[in-house]
């Protein structure tokens, strides 16, 4: 039987803890900033922590948080075919991997090649070891007509029967993909963890106050992965277009297999500003100086990019940005619940309309609306660590049950 939720709105009564159970994370970037935030949900819930992974861009630390990392080499970005060569001599060279691990009682692994890895690690294991999948993206080979498509869904669906439990960063991935793609084959037990914000303590009320004039020029804020082509062209198109009307803030990391040299193709619009990477503790700031918050993603349209629940909508939301984001997409469905932002059917047609005809007053309104919304909805705090902790707790118990029940059964 599958459970599918999402973590309960209220701390439970109790609050569940790690319990000193060991945890082996796999990962498939250790240099990615939201690998460190999961891993301080991990330690602030009681876990003992270990990552192994790969890494992209420079050298993977020797620890995070406190915690001994273990890198599995180095890859890179849209470079599918080298990264299943590296998947698979890991697989294969799986023995020897746990014993630099160690023991374990949990395998957490985040997303399709480390699955495959911590499967293959998990079959020289002597004890009960519980292995979860976290999917916070779908690879668009997963949703390929082509074979290549079917054998990747084949080799999911192998290693998810190898697997405990499922965890997805958005409703929509269970209801678009593995409803209709791999749990008529194999279920799993299954729990939806958004990847907000991280503050183990904060004050329920947002503490930034924006000295922007409600009027324009106004200014739109596109903070994060900066890999959606068709919203750049937009943008840049409008800025070009109508100065007086927008001015476009750009802050991030652009991917460059999507856009080869950035900066060339913003440097010439005088209402466009790139203003490169950041440090999380930017965020305020970035927020601060933008009245709205560019949520819109056409990346992986009809697939990964409708899906998902971006990062930059609990960023944003944390900060009172009013976000925009096209109605049709899981963004446009959760915002549409809590009452946020603007949603819009084809941003191409309907953004310069809409900020021309935006008074302060109406603006004032969605400001209020992003200002009043709770802010649990874009942080998560202790009490959601120890929500996970109970979820991941009870797939341990579960496993340990389940591999006792069949020692049990052999010996009679």
């Amino acid at each position: 039987m599958t459970t599918t939720a999402r973590l309960p709105a209220t701390p439970p009564k109790s609050q569940p803890q790690g319990n000193g159970l060991r945890i082996v994370y796999f990962v498939h970037n250790l240099n990615d900033p939201a690998v460190a935030k999961r891993l301080l949900m991990l330690h602030a819930a009681g876990f003992e922590t270990i990552l192994a992974g790969f890494w992209r861009g420079a050298s993977p630390p020797s620890e995070i948080a406190g915690a001994r990392t273990v890198p599995l080499g180095r890859t890179f970005d849209s470079r599918l075919v080298h990264r299943g060569l590296v998947t698979a001599r890991h697989a294969l060279a799986s023995r020897k991997l746990l014993q630099k691990l160690g023991p374990a009682d949990l395998f957490l692994a985040r997303n399709l090649e480390m699955l495959a890895i911590a499967v293959a690690v998990k079959g020289h294991a002597t004890g009960p070891l519980a292995v979860i999948y976290e999917v916070l993206d779908i690879h668009r080979s997963l949703l390929s007509t082509r074979r290549i498509g079917k054998i990747a869904r084949l080799i999911e669906r192998i290693l998810m029967s190898k697997t405990d439990h499922l965890i997805t960063s958005s409703p929509a991935f269970l209801r678009e993909y593995f409803e209709t793609v791999q749990f008529p084959h194999h279920r799993l037990p299954t729990n939806v963890i958004e990847n907000k914000m991280l503050r183990l303590q904060f004050d329920d009320t947002a503490k930034v106050e924006s000295e922007l004039a409600s009027g324009p020029p106004w200014r739109i804020g596109w903070f994060g992965m900066i890999r959606c082509r068709r919203s750049l062209e937009m943008l840049r198109n409008l800025a070009s277009k109508r100065p007086d009307l927008v001015q476009i803030e750009i802050c991030g990391r652009p991917a460059q297999s999507v856009f080869g040299n950035f900066e060339n193709g913003v440097q010439a619009v005088p209402a466009l500003h790139f203003g490169g990477a950041y440090a999380q503790a930017e965020l305020e700031r970035l927020y601060a100086s933008v009245h709205f918050n560019w949520a819109i993603d056409y990346f992986e349209e009809n697939g990964n990019s409708e899906w998902l629940l971006p990062n930059r909508i609990y960023e944003g939301g944390s900060f009172n940005a009013i976000p925009f984001a096209l109605r049709r997409a899981e963004t446009g469905r959760w915002l549409k619940a809590m009452h946020l932002g603007v949603l819009m059917d084809d941003p191409a047609v309907e953004l310069e309309s809409f900020l021309e005809r935006l008074t302060p007053v109406a603006f004032r309104t969605l400001k209020d609306a992003a200002r009043n919304a709770p802010r649990t909805a874009f942080i998560a705090d202790q009490s959601d660590c120890n929500r996970m902790a109970s979820v991941l707790n009870d797939v341990v118990r579960l496993r340990q049950r389940a591999w006792f029940m069949e020692r049990a059964s052999q010996l009679a």
